[in-house]
């Protein structure tokens, strides 16, 4: 496995011996270029990578008895800091492979946990990252605790070990309860804000995809802004959201998410869901795939996945194929765009592409607008501007009762105007 670039951070690099459990021998080189990409993300040395075909994980050890003895002699030869799992294991799973290598054992949750606290920025995400590991680390206090000199007895003769884990557990979960209200108030000021964009009625987009699919930068194509668009994953953990103008006066908010990897792990999922929840109240979901990328197919399938876990699959949808101008084979985009409807293939560093995705989401901003004719009385003439800020008016005519106005105008102004339709 060849040794990633190492992202220089504050903080020492720490090696460790890899270990992959997939089962489908065709998934290798995509778990290994994910788990190398993770690896680097988090400022950790891969020294050597060991795979085990597993169909289920063992009860004890997570890994065979025979591989726990190869990775044991493989790391001390090494003299790793630690052995990294790619799949999620239990606190008793933990602590016995612990002693049996010697050293500190790490999981794909934890790693990505780990990515994700270096990552966060704003209040929200510091909370939501906080969440996620006491929520993942509440079911492991037990295998903090492996002396508990239980002393023989009733009430009020509990051994220390065991009052001191019970202790823990309710500091953890009084602290899980403290982050949860503030992540309701955080989320209550979302609420608020997209409540207020609502009041201008734009449609509204979400930027999905795997992560290091370049949502940043195509954000950055569209809105004119400079967000940190980095090639490791989860670069950017809080949504974004902007003004996009489109052709022929068209518009829309569009919100840049977090990215999406092959099985996110169901803490971050929670953890996350009301940054993640900008992609359910989204009116149409761009989903940014990098073409360029050999496992591209499966990359998109996990996004897919995580939409339906999200609730979010059966909204109308662009497919847009990132990094063409990394791909040399010219029939890729006309293939890709004849295979899945609604797509467009682009690159968002170059710009190649950008006018026909802009018309594919003007198209579909379009479909979302509806036909109004309606005749505005005088006293209320600062709805025909809002016709003109908030939607796209075709004929403007002022009349003795009111002006009288043709537009294409989502379904809030609509209801505006509802009572004064003709």
């Amino acid at each position: 496995m060849a040794k990633p670039r190492i992202h220089h951070t504050d903080d020492p690099i720490e090696t460790a011996v890899l270990v992959c459990i997939n089962e489908d021998e065709s998934e290798d080189s995509v778990v290994e270029d994910e788990l190398a990409g993770l690896c680097e993300a988090a400022g950790v040395e891969p020294l050597t990578l060991i795979r085990q075909r597993l169909d289920r994980p063992y009860k004890g050890t997570f890994i065979g008895t025979g591989k726990v003895e190869e990775i044991a002699v493989v790391a001390a030869d090494l003299e790793a800091d630690m052995v990294l799992i790619d799949g999620e294991v239990s606190g008793m799973q933990q602590r016995n492979l612990e002693k049996a290598f010697g050293r500190k054992v790490v999981d794909r949750t934890q790693l990505i946990l780990d990515i994700f606290a270096r990552r966060a920025r704003t209040k929200e995400g510091m909370l939501q990252v906080e969440l996620a590991q006491l929520t993942y680390m509440m079911p492991k206090l037990m295998a903090v605790y492996t002396k508990f000199e239980r002393q023989k007895g009733g009430i009020g003769m509990r051994g220390p070990g065991e009052t001191k884990l019970e202790s823990d557990k309710r500091l953890v979960r009084d602290r899980i309860s403290k982050l949860k209200g503030d992540i309701e108030e955080v989320k209550r000021v979302r609420d608020q804000q997209r409540a207020s964009r609502r009041k201008h009625p734009f449609p509204f987009a979400s930027i999905v995809g795997y992560t290091s699919a370049g949502k940043s930068s195509l954000m950055n194509r569209m809105s004119g802004t400079d967000l940190l668009a980095d090639a490791m994953p989860f670069a950017t953990l809080d949504p974004t959201t902007r003004k996009i103008d489109l052709p022929d006066g068209y518009a829309l908010f569009l919100t840049d998410t977090v990215g999406f990897i092959r099985n996110l792990p169901t803490h971050l999922v929670a953890a996350f869901q009301s940054t993640l929840e900008e992609v359910t109240f989204s009116d149409f979901i761009i989903n940014l795939v990098d073409i360029s990328n050999p496992a591209w197919e499966a990359q998109m399938d996990a996004v897919v996945l995580t939409l339906e876990r999200l609730g979010a699959n059966d909204k109308p949808m662009i497919t847009v194929f990132n990094k063409i101008d990394l791909v040399t084979d010219p029939t890729v985009r006309r293939d890709l765009i004849a295979e899945f409807p609604n797509s467009v293939a682009i690159s968002a560093t170059t710009g190649e592409g950008m006018n026909d995705l802009m018309n594919a989401i003007k198209k579909q901003v379009q479909e979302l607008l509806g036909s109004v004719k309606a005749l505005i009385p005088y006293t209320h003439n600062h709805l025909l501007q809002e016709c003109y800020n908030f939607g796209r008016v075709l004929k403007e005519e002022y009349r003795e009762d009111g002006i009288y106005v043709e537009a294409e105008l989502v379904a809030e102004m609509r209801g505006i105007l509802s009572k004064y339709a003709i």
